[in-house]
């Protein structure tokens, strides 16, 4: 292997590590998905509050946990230790997109801008309504 490839392969292991762990500096919650035997699943996710009601994004659509939130819009979300039973609501709307992508930007910097060039595809906003 030449000295090359082996320093963008070591450059590319550092630029990931460092992605992860800037995205885990800031607030990161999880969001328990269940399939159709009622397995749960655990997603850690970025999540911003809008008036009071928290929203995600799934970076791509074709991500599992969307598709079983799709399915079973019934989740819970973790934050804080505390688990809080929620409908997820899909909004991909452009006014959606809009504020929820400033909200984000807002509290991830920097850090939302590289996660979108590297891994966001056709990404949507999910609103986390409190489930009665």
């Amino acid at each position: 292997m030449s000295a090359r490839v082996l320093l963008l392969l070591v450059l590319l292991a550092v630029a990931g590590l460092a992605t992860f762990i800037a995205g885990e500096q800031i607030e990161v919650v999880v969001l328990r998905t269940y399939d159709a035997e009622g397995i749960s699943y655990d997603t850690k996710l970025w999540v911003v509050d809008q008036e009071g009601t928290p929203w995600v994004r799934v970076a791509n659509p074709e991500r599992h946990w969307y598709h079983r939130l799709l399915a079973n819009p019934r989740a819970e979300l973790v934050r804080n230790q505390r688990a809080t039973p929620v409908v997820a609501v899909p909004r991909d709307t452009p006014e959606a997109h809009a504020s929820i992508d400033r909200l984000f930007r807002q509290k991830y910097g920097a850090v939302d801008w590289w996660y979108r060039v590297l891994l966001r595809r056709n990404p949507v906003p999910i609103r986390l309504d409190t489930a009665e």
